[in-house]
């Protein structure tokens, strides 16, 4: 009997250390799942939110120019930190409205994509109405400026600062309006690990970028006081290639703004979105098809984003110009 007892009693341990193996099994597959899910949730909201970083970088990068050459990265830091700290204010408030209001996701994001369109509008009007002049004074000024010893340089970069950080908030808010719109319908946890992972990986990624960009010219300086022909060919090179690609910088982060923000406007606009599509569709039974069923809705989108932009444009200026005479008044 005793024996019995005791060989029911370890079948009873055997049977629920297997439930235990089991149960662990499942929650470390559980656990996994949810890993690969904010994975590749966190990519899907970094291929998104990638066209954004373009002009992100550009218009950073910008923001430092005209800062002594030894203080350059004191304010790159400086501008993260700030960026840091608004992350901190935007990921919990995208959580509550996701918690508390998510209906109010989908018309954020058509603002931003508006806004992003607006921007991106304003930048190619600035350009065009602005003479190549008028940028080359405003370089002087700035040369002048850092050369005179009477002028509060202290104050310059608290200026600098405050404008990037600026810059920044808006930008950040775009991005995770965007990344929050991709994970609207995934569960608290995984939102949470999505935001602040985008959060970090973007505020690292665009400062170490713009650390490493306004710091060109300087390697190239470096390179071409070298012995070595190489060298010094390789730092004159450098120098050359500096300015083409801020160019290059401004122009791309230009374009994202209008394919983004267009993209934006066309996914909240069902019928808008359905005629995208079907072009896209059509446009495949064309030669090279997948080509053209990648480009064709990209240029539709970028299209809406410019006629967006200069609607928004438009009406920001009257509203600037009715306000101005009412004040006058």
């Amino acid at each position: 009997m005793a024996a019995g007892s005791l060989l029911a009693l370890l079948d009873d341990i055997a049977t629920i250390l297997d439930d235990v193996a089991l149960m662990t099994k499942v929650a470390a597959k559980k656990s996994a799942a949810m890993a690969d899910d904010v994975s590749v949730m966190t990519k899907v909201a970094a291929q998104k939110t990638a066209g954004v970083l373009g002009d992100d970088l550009a218009l950073n990068a910008q923001q430092v120019t005209g800062v002594r050459a030894e203080r350059e990265i004191p304010v790159v830091w400086a501008v993260a930190k700030g960026s840091f700290i608004n992350k901190v204010i935007l990921v919990p408030a995208a959580l509550l409205i996701s918690a508390f209001a998510p209906w109010a996701v989908t018309p954020l994001l058509m603002l931003g994509g508006a806004f992003l369109c607006f921007e991106g509008f304003e930048k190619v009007a600035h350009k065009l109405m602005h003479a190549p002049h008028e940028d080359e004074a405003e370089h002087e000024s700035r040369a002048r400026a850092n050369a005179n010893p009477a002028v509060d340089l202290v104050a310059m970069e608290k200026d600098k600062i405050k404008g990037a950080v600026r810059t920044d908030f808006i930008l950040s808010a775009e991005i995770i309006a965007i990344t929050l719109g991709t994970v609207a319908t995934a569960p608290f946890g995984q939102q949470v690990a999505v935001l602040s992972g985008i959060a970090i990986i973007m505020t690292i990624g665009v400062y170490g970028l713009v650390a490493g960009i306004v710091k060109l010219d300087d390697l190239g300086l470096w390179l071409t006081g070298k012995g070595s022909a190489a060298a010094r060919a390789i730092g004159s090179g450098i120098l050359r290639a500096a300015p083409w690609l801020m160019k290059g910088l401004s122009i791309a982060g230009t374009a994202a703004m209008f394919l983004v923000g267009g993209g934006i406007l066309v996914h909240g606009v069902p019928a808008l979105h359905h005629a995208v599509e079907a072009a896209g569709n059509a446009a495949s039974a064309w030669p090279v098809g997948w080509l053209w069923h990648v480009l064709v809705p990209n240029l539709l989108n970028a299209v809406v984003g410019i006629v967006a932009g200069g609607l928004v444009l438009a009406g920001v200026q009257l509203f600037k110009r009715v306000r101005g005479k009412s004040a006058s008044q």
